[in-house]
């Protein structure tokens, strides 16, 4: 894996105007990738993960989010700067993009064939007399069984995890060099469920593709991340490799979601779980974002935003009291 960042995300904002004053639901977001690592970025529904994964390929309507700042540096060049018709290369080609509802992502009245071929007719010279064994063979890299046969399907013959399969076909067709993948499990069972992720791996390691991976379940992030940053709120609270998060959690709300994850072997009368909600993004609270939540929150918390604090070289957090240990430093 290489230690240069492929993604590089600086002070990334998206912003809607309500009267006088523009709220963010993503606020100051910085991340970065390298080749063939995956970050997971996790947190509760509403903390603005997808926006950001939305924001990462300017797919963000700008009739609902008009405001969008920042620096999204792909291999050094800004892609909130690029015009349209540089949108349309990056997408795709170099970035991709696996969104969480496969019955929304794929259109029912083109065969499937159809429209993985598109992705590959437009990011690619491939001669249209190539194209079918181009869809084969993108279908038989995401396991699709008789793929030849499947290729004339319509997404309503198909079964959610097939479609599910489709949309990865879709996304890897012409092997980008990241992959963000939006919660693509949601719809499928267990059992289906680790085939999946099983496959995102094995299509990974064969490429050494980027993956940004955004969930909410932290049993796939233990199974799939090689880092994590943890969301509240539409700032990024907490970032660690993924076995220091689940060894040593610094930041009050990743302690906290961890502390919801049941324990196999141990029984409990009841799980912990966190009060109350995530604030709206038009109702931001003064102070740390996480204070009228947090068990540990004291009147600095309310009063003023917190600094991001190194726990390590390799582990932030954004808190006033990090739960790790007295030698962090503030920034």
């Amino acid at each position: 894996m290489s230690s240069a960042p492929l993604l590089e995300v600086k002070d990334l904002r998206v912003g809607l105007r309500r009267g006088e004053q523009i709220h963010y639901a993503v606020d100051r977001v910085n991340l970065h990738i390298a080749p063939g690592e995956t970050l997971g970025l996790v947190g509760e529904s509403g903390s603005g993960k997808s926006t950001t994964g939305l924001a990462l390929l300017r797919l963000t309507p700008r009739s609902s989010w008009p405001h969008l700042h920042g620096e999204v540096l792909i291999d050094g060049s800004d892609v909130l700067t690029m015009d349209d018709k540089q949108l349309r290369a990056l997408r795709g080609r170099d970035i991709s993009m696996v969104l969480q509802d496969p019955m929304t992502s794929l259109n029912p009245v083109f065969d499937i064939g159809n429209q993985i071929a598109e992705s590959i007719r437009v990011h690619t010279d491939a001669r249209r007399r190539d194209l079918p064994d181009r869809v084969i063979d993108a279908l038989q890299r995401v396991r699709i069984p008789d793929p030849a046969t499947r290729l004339h399907a319509f997404p309503h013959q198909l079964s959610g995890g097939m479609k599910q399969r489709v949309v990865g076909a879709v996304a890897i067709a012409c092997q980008p060099r990241l992959l963000i993948a939006d919660e693509p499990t949601t719809s499928l069972d267990v059992t289906i469920q680790a085939q999946y992720l099983d496959l995102l791996k094995s299509l990974q390691r064969g490429s050494n593709m980027a993956m940004l991976f955004i969930t909410h379940d932290f049993g796939v992030v233990a199974r799939m991340c090689d880092r994590v940053a943890v969301m509240y709120a539409g700032q990024i609270v907490e970032t660690a490799p993924v076995r220091e998060l689940f060894r040593r959690p610094a930041h009050w709300y990743t302690s906290a979601l961890i502390g919801g994850i049941p324990k196999f072997g141990r029984k409990v009368e009841r799980l912990i779980s966190i009060p109350g909600a995530p604030p709206r993004w038009d109702d931001i609270p003064t102070g740390c974002r996480f204070a009228p939540r947090c068990p540990n929150a004291q009147t600095r918390c309310r009063e003023a935003a917190p600094p991001v604090t190194q726990i390590d070289s390799t582990h932030s957090a954004q808190c006033w009291y990090p739960r790790a240990n007295s030698t962090a430093v503030t920034t």
